[in-house]
C-alpha cells in the first residue's frame, strides 16, 4: 500500500467521522427523541408481549423479544431516510455535496449513526424484558446484535437511496416504505407465528428475508449458536447489507 492509498484512507475515515458527528450530535442534544421512537416497541413489549405470555406461558418471551428487536430494526433504519429527505428539501444536503467530503463517507457516517442508535435501543429492550421473564444467552445476545446491526445498516442505506430517488416530491419515499413495511412485518412471523397460517401465506413468508433474520435471532438468544437458522439469517442480513450499501453508495455519488 503506497502513501497515496494511506492518505486516501485517512481522509475517508476523517470524513466519515465528520459526518457521524454531524448526524449524532443532535441525538445527544435531544435524547428525549429516542424515547419517543421507542414508543411502539415498548408498547408491544409490555402489552402484546404480556398478553402472549399470559396465554402461552413465560417461555413465550424467548420467542417474542427477538421479534421485537427485528421489528425495531425495520422501523428505525428503514425510516432513517426521512432525515435525508428533509435535508434535500431544505437544501442543506446540496451544500454538503459541494464540499470536499467523500460521498461514500457521507453514507457510511449516516449508517454508523443508525448503528449506534440501534444498539442502544436494543440494549434497552433487552434490559427491560429480563424482569418480565426473558432469559437470553449472553453469547447469543452479542452475536445476535451483530447480525441486527449488519441488517440495519443495509436497510438504512436502502432508505437513504430511496430518499434521494424520491426528491423533490417525497411521495415515493412514504408510498414505498408504508407499502413495504406492513407486509414484511406480517409475513416475517415477528409478532405471531406463520406456521399455523394457510399454505399460500407460508409460501409468501418463505420468500421474506426478514423471517430468516428473525429465526436466527430467536436461535441465538436461546443459545443455539450452531443452529442452521443462524447461518440462513446471517446470510440474509449480509445480503441486505451488501445490496443496500452498493445501491446507497451509487445514489450518494450520483447525488440529486
Amino acid at each position: 500500500m503506497n502513501g497515496r492509498d494511506v492518505g486516501a484512507g485517512r481522509r475517508f475515515l476523517r470524513d466519515t467521522g465528520t459526518v457521524f458527528s454531524r448526524e449524532f450530535m443532535p441525538v445527544l442534544r435531544g435524547p428525549v427523541a429516542l424515547v419517543f421512537t421507542m414508543g411502539q416497541p415498548l408498547l408491544f413489549l409490555f402489552l402484546f408481549g404480556s398478553m402472549l405470555a399470559g396465554s402461552q406461558g413465560g417461555a413465550s418471551w424467548q420467542w417474542f423479544v427477538p421479534g421485537i428487536l427485528v421489528m425495531m430494526c425495520l422501523t428505525g433504519p428503514l425510516m432513517s431516510g426521512y432525515s435525508l429527505l428533509m435535508e434535500l428539501l431544505g437544501g442543506s444536503l446540496e451544500r454538503m455535496l459541494v464540499t470536499p467530503l467523500n460521498r461514500v463517507a457521507m453514507l457510511v457516517g449516516r449508517t454508523l449513526k443508525e448503528f449506534v442508535i440501534l444498539l442502544v435501543q436494543a440494549g434497552l429492550i433487552i434490559v427491560l424484558a429480563v424482569p418480565l421473564g426473558f432469559r437470553p444467552s449472553v453469547e447469543g445476545v452479542v452475536v445476535g446484535l451483530g447480525v441486527l446491526v449488519v441488517f440495519g445498516v443495509g436497510l438504512g442505506a436502502l432508505s437513504y437511496a430511496l430518499a434521494i430517488a424520491s426528491y423533490p416530491g417525497g411521495d415515493l419515499f412514504w408510498g414505498v416504505t408504508q407499502m413495504v413495511m406492513f407486509p414484511i412485518v406480517l409475513l416475517s412471523g415477528l409478532l405471531l407465528p406463520v406456521e399455523s397460517g394457510p399454505g399460500w401465506l407460508r409460501v409468501a413468508a418463505a420468500a421474506n428475508p426478514v423471517r430468516y433474520v428473525a429465526d436466527a435471532e430467536r436461535a441465538l438468544f436461546a443459545g443455539r449458536m450452531a443452529d442452521m437458522s443462524v447461518v440462513y439469517g446471517a446470510l440474509c442480513a449480509a445480503a441486505v447489507a451488501v445490496v443496500g450499501l452498493v445501491i446507497g453508495t451509487r445514489a450518494m455519488r450520483r447525488g440529486i
